[in-house]
């Protein structure tokens, strides 16, 4: 850190913000395969709190992809840098008192690690969207899977070993075996 930069404080911090909002700020972090089902799950979750009245926001992977880490690759360096990104990111939106959802594949142990390093014991749910490979090849709405079979050079996550599942998520949840609501209600129990 450059001994030249000065944290500041506000005289509203994230607990005035969310009391405003009458909620607990959290970021709930969906992790897993591209097709998991991480993206349906974030918006369905997020229509439920909006219906709440809960003020929320999601992250989710692609979107982020084509504006704040547009100048990213997909290198094993450059997927931790995305993430990195995100969870600052994330951080600074639970501290204005939102509900942050992201859905991010989010490979690497080391960089969920560090997402949860950002927060406070109970901000921070990890739900691990655990979908099996052969079921999140079989949806591959992205058609990254067909890309990855049938392109040279394209490194798709999950089809060579390279995505660490979680060792200990604070919730995990299959969309080939579970019902999308099912799935909701279970996060919405585990956050409000």
């Amino acid at each position: 850190m450059n001994k030249n930069i000065f944290k500041t404080e506000g005289k509203i911090n994230k607990n005035f913000r969310s009391s405003q909002k009458k909620q607990k700020a959290k970021c709930i972090w969906l992790t897993g395969l591209s097709g998991s089902g991480k993206s349906t799950i974030a918006q369905v979750l997020e229509l439920n709190l909006f219906k709440k009245k809960k003020h929320t926001y999601i992250l989710d992977g692609d979107n982020l992809r084509q504006g704040i880490s547009g100048d990213l690759g997909f290198s094993k360096k450059d997927k931790s840098e995305n993430l990195r990104r995100v969870a600052e990111i994330s951080k600074l939106m639970t501290d204005a008192g939102l509900i942050v959802i992201v859905a991010l594949i989010s490979p690497f142990e080391k960089d969920r690690k560090f997402a949860r390093s950002l927060f406070k014991k109970n901000d921070f749910i990890e739900v691990y969207v655990s979908t099996p490979l052969s079921v999140c090849k079989k949806r591959d709405t992205k058609k990254l899977y067909y890309k990855s079979k049938n392109e040279k050079n394209f490194n798709m996550i999950g089809t060579k070993g390279d995505y660490e599942k979680p060792k200990k998520p604070d919730l995990i949840v299959d969309t080939s075996v579970e019902n999308l609501n099912k799935i909701v209600r279970k996060i919405l129990r585990k956050i409000l």
